[in-house]
């Protein structure tokens, strides 16, 4: 048996802001604690993480159900 396919999508519960990061956790199988620790993190660097964001938000749909 394979593992079920997990879809690459925002919770319409659970969320913070908009459920991205809610929904990279999910899609990967980990913690949503985790991966937001690790937004927060990445923003102490340099580079474009808001923007990501802002961009994830927009092209990731939010879950039907």
């Amino acid at each position: 048996m394979s593992a079920p396919v997990r879809s690459f999508s925002r919770p319409r519960h659970g969320k913070v802001i908009a459920g991205v990061c809610a929904g990279i956790a999910d899609h990967f199988g980990w913690s949503a604690g985790f991966v937001r620790l690790l937004f927060l993190l990445s923003c102490l660097l340099p580079g474009p993480q808001f923007v990501v964001y802002i961009v994830l938000w927009i092209i990731m749909p939010k879950r039907p159900y």
